[in-house]
């Protein structure tokens, strides 16, 4: 499996564009990051906020908080999606995922403010993530949500995942999909690039 250059993970970064013509970045997680992303947390209902965190909290716990913004360090990698507002970056969506080495496996979980739901920011960041697998060599892309969240169950159909129940607990659904992209065609164009310099391609 490939492994991420942490000195220069600016370059990972994707801008699409939401139903409503806003501009959206979707890029690594920083320190400085850390209070506009608990921020975020808070701004979500209670119900959104319940779906990520699979129960009852009124903000990020601070020992997440700390793992969310310590790239590379811990278990895994955040990201978040921005949009400017008023001259100010701000916050509307955020995924984390770990990558295991030993099973090439991906494993993901993400949230959506509730104000920017339907606007394909949900769709972007999944997409942003399968490319994060595709080109750091991960086989199976999985995730899971609770039985009653609804959007993510309806997000990840679209995407092509099949559905199973989540291995110790009934109330969860795990999602999954194989990857099966080669570099070249990875969609998202920093990591198709960054894939395949790291396989010695010739860039197209």
């Amino acid at each position: 499996m490939q492994h991420l250059n942490l000195d220069d993970l600016g370059q990972y970064s994707d801008v699409v564009m939401s139903r409503s013509g806003a501009i959206v970045t979707v890029r690594f997680v920083e320190l400085g990051d850390a209070d506009a992303l608990q921020a975020y947390f808070r701004s979500l209902s209670t119900r959104s906020r319940y779906n990520r965190l699979m129960g009852a909290a009124s903000e990020l716990p601070a020992a997440q908080l700390d793992k969310f913004v310590h790239v590379g360090e811990a278990d895994g990698f955040s990201v978040i999606a921005t949009v400017s507002r008023n001259g100010s970056e701000t916050v509307v969506g955020e995924a984390r995922y770990a990558v295991d080495e030993a099973t090439s496996r991906f494993e993901l979980g993400l949230s959506v403010a509730d104000s920017m739901q339907g606007q394909g920011i949900g769709a972007a960041l999944l997409s942003n993530l399968e490319c994060r697998a595709a080109a750091l060599g991960a086989e199976h892309l999985f995730g899971d949500t609770l039985r009653s969240n609804e959007a993510m169950l309806a997000l990840a159909r679209k995407a092509g995942f099949t559905f199973a129940p989540t291995p110790g607990d009934w109330k969860q659904v795990r999602f999954e999909k194989q990857i099966n992209v080669a570099p070249k065609d990875i969609p998202c164009a920093s990591w198709r690039l960054a894939a395949m310099d790291k396989l010695g391609a010739i860039r197209l």
